[in-house]
């Protein structure tokens, strides 16, 4: 196969008997309603991985606007289905043509689809998205619908990405936690290295669950509050002074208390609390929420972690950061500082999930979603002629 236009990270390890690279492109769209994040890896969707190129297309006003309508909706109208499907066709098509890669180089994509509602204890969850008409309008194979398997056998169905993140640790000093900040926020634990000759970590070696709340809260109160998506580089909270008690009610939500692995819907928590305070102070108070709840994480941890990465849009936020790293005692770094891509890593995620799937291997784990069993995910949807 040609090599991908830019270049890759080069493995560490040799592959394992049997496995061998393959390309795959991963989709991912948030609860934040950026847009959809496109990215190809190659992989043995094992313990070898090697980044390539990726792009963001942001969602249009139509689009996010009629998404937002749908959260805490079990279903949505068809037409928003498939204009949030041809919207991930048109990432596909971009980041392929840009960077001259064959699509029958690609083995498969990894689509996630736009996650409106999310209740695994009701046994539900819900991303919008047709993987068949994806598969039919790119002419590459589609693997969607990671969660539903997950969450019928009694899993929460989230978070998906840790078996990736062990991946990507291995070669790091351990324990370390990787921090997803989008509209909620995940992390993950991993204790030990992805040993390269299998074809799945250990459970023992990974914990995983959501932490609290994420971007969502703070965006929406931003957009209350000024007219923007999101607190731009967190002028707005730099501005402000937390309130205590505003703080302290939210944080008092028994979520905190549940044992993990736990997840959570972008709507699980109340902004009520900070509805009297001025901007400022409310958007202070909220990312003050969010860097408290990720600090009560480490209650949970088997061992304490030696430092924090983050990915996610959170980590864009120098209010949020600074927040991290004065509730936490480890360091904390973006992702880049190891080497990856922030912007990039769950796309990439949900195309190493593809190639797990394609395998027949487990993507998800007793202790990263508290599924029963190690457990396999995805529908594969074959490619047509275009």
């Amino acid at each position: 196969m040609p090599p991908l236009a830019q270049p890759m990270a080069k493995p560490k390890t040799p592959a394992p008997e049997g496995a061998r690279l393959r390309t795959a492109l991963g989709l991912m769209s948030g609860t934040s309603l950026d847009g959809v994040d496109a990215a190809l890896i190659r992989s043995d969707g094992r313990g070898r991985v090697e980044f390539g190129p990726h792009l963001t297309i942001p969602y249009g006003d139509a689009i996010r606007r009629d998404v937002r309508a749908q959260f805490g909706r079990l279903g949505a109208p068809p037409a928003l289905v498939e204009a949030l499907t041809r919207a991930n066709a048109e990432a596909v098509d971009a980041l392929i043509a840009r960077h001259g890669i064959a699509r029958g180089d690609v083995a498969a994509i990894g689509y996630h689809g736009q996650t409106i509602w999310h209740r695994p204890e009701a046994g539900e969850t819900v991303q919008l998205g047709d993987g068949a008409l994806l598969a039919r309008l790119t002419g590459i194979d589609v693997v969607n619908d990671f969660r539903t398997p997950d969450v019928r056998a009694g899993g929460q169905g989230a978070p998906l990405v840790p078996v990736y993140h062990a991946a990507l640790a291995s070669a790091l000093p351990l324990p370390v936690a990787v921090l997803n900040i989008g509209g909620v926020a995940n992390v993950t634990w991993i204790g030990a290295a992805f040993d390269p000759a299998s074809a799945s970590p250990d459970d023992t070696a990974l914990l995983a669950f959501d932490t609290g709340p994420g971007n969502a809260l703070l965006d929406d109160w931003a957009a209350a509050h000024t007219g923007g998506r999101y607190d731009h580089d967190g002028r707005l909270a730099r501005a402000g002074r937390v309130d205590e008690a505003a703080a302290a009610a939210i944080l008092a939500n028994g979520y905190f208390a549940r044992t993990p692995p736990k997840s959570l819907d972008r709507g699980h928590f109340d902004p009520a609390p900070v509805a009297r305070l001025s901007p400022e102070d409310g958007a202070a108070t909220l990312v003050a929420v969010t860097a408290r709840a990720v600090a009560r994480a480490r209650d949970w941890f088997p061992a304490p972690a030696r430092r924090w990465l983050v990915c996610g849009g959170g980590r864009h936020n120098p209010a949020i950061m600074a927040a991290l790293r004065a509730a936490l005692a480890e360091p904390v770094d973006a992702v880049e500082a190891a080497g990856w891509d922030g912007d990039a890593t769950e796309a990439q995620a949900f195309a190493y999930l593809a190639l797990r799937s394609l395998d027949g291997l487990p993507i998800t784990f007793p202790r990263t979603t508290g599924c029963p069993r190690p457990m396999g995910g995805g529908t594969l949807h074959r490619r047509s002629a275009r």
